[in-house]
């Protein structure tokens, strides 16, 4: 809950579920309705100040949970101790287990990786493992599934994962005189080319005989994404502005609620166009040159962020986007499209340990080390590479003060102060890279 799933992410609070947790625990009726007094959510943040005192301003701290949460923003045991990767990493299954990941979840991008990774660790799980993972948001598995918004797929996966995958597999198991199966350890769909793909194990790149080979994406001099290592890591350098008075919207106002009915469009934000950010002078894009042949990455692209700001701590935010071509024939709305393909957020506070917060050292390039969710991704000829760097992701995350605070839960408007944020040429991005 604490690493990258509802609550927080690397240290960074996700404020926008605060309403969930009133209603889920305010009663045990769910008669308890959040309110808002604003249409847009960016504004509605905003005026709170922080999300301990937009708690406040709702009686929220009734709830036990959220008086939980305000207590423990650090990885401490109290989130250790209840974490179901470490939980389930303790002894071997006693029955088989398929654990579904959804390549977009704009929910639960974290535990369903965390918990594969502990499990296929211990040789006794081999064989009772199965991992799927498909292009969909929270829950989309179980849908027809053949588009995520504008970004189409070219079959019904979430049909197809129901069909030739989950149902085979529960007969497999649960009907008397089991009937076989053709079910492999890992069911990976493969976005970019649109294919499933049954591997052995995750991550492995394809089907056959493959290697993956760790690969620095850079990022450098005049805002280019290259492979080419920098000759001075350090004495160049981009930089921008970030203002808590001003911060980055995760998605493109006005902000809508968290929440899965039409109108609102919650369940896919992880795949809104990027360039609504690119356009801001407070994001860094970093872009390469259109690939003339195929690149295909497996696994956890890994931030190697080489960076400095003139406050005493900082949130950074790191996106690897599928830039598409100007021009798309068969969908010509998706000219020039920014697709995430995978994106988080790192709290600056946290760079030397999850459990203890520690100030920024100001004005010094530090370098701050965090995985991203996985992908299983082809880029395509004629697309192009592009990371794009900020330091606020509102109204999703609470903002930074920038200041270094004892609880951010708890700072004062004055606390929120602009800082100078610099990224050094020697950051990168490592990719799995497919060979």
């Amino acid at each position: 809950g604490w690493m990258g799933d509802d609550w927080f992410h690397n240290g960074a609070f996700r404020q926008q579920n605060l309403p969930y947790i009133y209603e889920q625990e305010g009663s045990r009726s769910n008669d308890y309705k959040w309110w808002s007094d604003a249409f847009d959510e960016y504004d509605f943040w905003m005026k709170a100040g922080s999300a301990g005192e937009m708690g406040k301003r709702h009686g929220a701290e009734q709830v036990g949970f959220w008086r939980n949460i305000l207590a423990h923003p650090a990885y401490d045991e109290w989130w250790q101790q209840q974490a179901v990767d470490k939980l389930l990493a303790k002894e071997p299954l006693a029955v088989p287990m398929m654990v579904v990941h959804s390549l977009w979840d704009q929910e639960d991008i974290y535990g369903g990786i965390a918990v594969y990774k502990a499990l296929s660790a211990q040789p006794a799980n081999k064989g009772k493992l199965f991992l799927v993972m498909g292009p969909w948001h929270h829950g989309q598995e179980i849908e027809e599934s053949s588009n995520m918004a504008a970004i189409r797929w070219g079959s019904a996966t979430g049909t197809y994962f129901m069909r030739k995958v989950l149902l085979p597999f529960l007969d497999h198991y649960l009907k008397d005189n089991a009937p076989a199966m053709d079910v492999a350890p890992v069911t990976a769909f493969e976005t970019g080319t649109n294919e499933w793909r049954k591997l052995k194990s995750w991550p492995v790149g394809c089907e056959g005989t493959c290697s993956i080979e760790k690969k620095d994406l850079f990022l450098g001099k005049g805002l280019a994404a290259t492979w080419n290592t920098p000759a001075n890591k350090t004495g160049e350098f981009e930089e921008y502005v970030s203002d808590p008075a001003k911060p980055v919207p995760f998605r493109a106002r006005p902000n809508q609620p968290i929440g899965y009915t039409p109108p609102l469009t919650w369940v896919n934000w992880l795949v809104d166009d990027q360039r609504e950010a690119s356009g801001r002078p407070d994001v860094l894009s970093y872009v390469s040159q259109p690939l003339t042949e195929p690149l295909k990455i497996s696994g956890q692209p890994l931030v190697k962020l080489l960076a400095s700001t003139s406050g005493t701590d900082s949130d950074w935010v790191v996106k690897l986007i599928d830039v598409y071509p100007d021009e798309v024939a068969d969908q010509p709305e998706l000219g020039g499209y920014q697709l995430a393909v995978s994106m988080d957020i790192f709290r600056g506070r946290y760079r030397e340990s999850f459990a203890t917060a520690k100030p920024i050292e100001a004005n010094k390039p530090l370098e701050y080390r965090w995985e991203l969710p996985t992908a299983n991704h082809v880029f395509l000829p004629g697309h192009r590479l592009m990371v794009q760097v900020q330091s606020s992701w509102f109204p999703l995350y609470d903002r930074n003060p920038q200041k270094f605070v004892p609880n951010i839960f708890w700072a004062k408007p004055e606390d929120y102060v602009r800082a100078t944020q610099r990224i050094y040429a020697g950051s990168a991005v490592e990719l799995p890279v497919v060979k």
